[in-house]
């Protein structure tokens, strides 16, 4: 069966290289866009160079302290951030920040602080679009393997693994431009 995918690129290639042949005069620019058509993938405008855990905490009183304290869950309290900077050219580092703390009796229970990022190449965006991409696209594609070290590390912790729900990166976005809007125009009022 591997012969025959090797054979099937062989005659594809020579089938190419025919018509190259039959017609020399033909531009560059159209057998880039003959070799579109024919199911090459296009270049995607968001490039993830690596991603990383930038920083991780995890601080526990200590499990003798909370296991007869109450058999109630604790209360989460979590908080999401997002923040990108410009590195180079078309380059982003992105960083979902989470935090989360357990508290159960009034006692803290965990404290989870975990800083994953990713390094991002933008190509073909307009200028206007960066912002909502960095901030929305970017972490939507680093969001599931922060959620896996949350869940491992509160298991590893000595707690049942803290599963997070997915996060609508549009409407952390859309309040922090309604937010930056608020401060710009209470800046403004305070000068006239």
């Amino acid at each position: 069966m591997a012969k025959g995918n090797k054979s099937n690129k062989t005659t594809k290639k020579s089938t190419s290289k025919k018509s190259s042949a039959k017609n020399p005069t033909q531009s560059q620019g159209q057998s880039q866009s003959q070799s579109k058509s024919q199911g090459q993938m296009p270049v995607l405008p968001v490039t993830i160079h690596g991603q990383y855990i930038k920083d991780l905490s995890f601080e526990t009183p200590g499990p003798f302290q909370i296991a007869g304290s109450s058999k109630e869950s604790p209360s989460i309290n979590l908080n999401i951030e997002v923040k990108a900077k410009p590195m180079a050219d078309n380059r982003f580092e992105v960083e979902l920040q989470i935090t989360a703390e357990a508290t159960r009796d009034s006692q803290r229970a965990f404290m989870l602080e975990l800083t994953y990022a990713g390094a991002f190449t933008l190509q073909n965006i307009p200028e206007q679009n960066i912002p909502p991409v960095l901030l929305i696209e970017c972490p939507r594609l680093l969001f599931p393997f922060a959620r896996a070290i949350v869940a491992e590390v509160t298991r590893d912790g000595g707690f049942p693994p803290l599963s997070l729900a997915p996060i609508d990166f549009a409407e952390i976005y859309r309040r922090q431009v309604q937010k930056a809007q608020e401060q710009q125009g209470s800046k403004s009022a305070t000068q006239s």
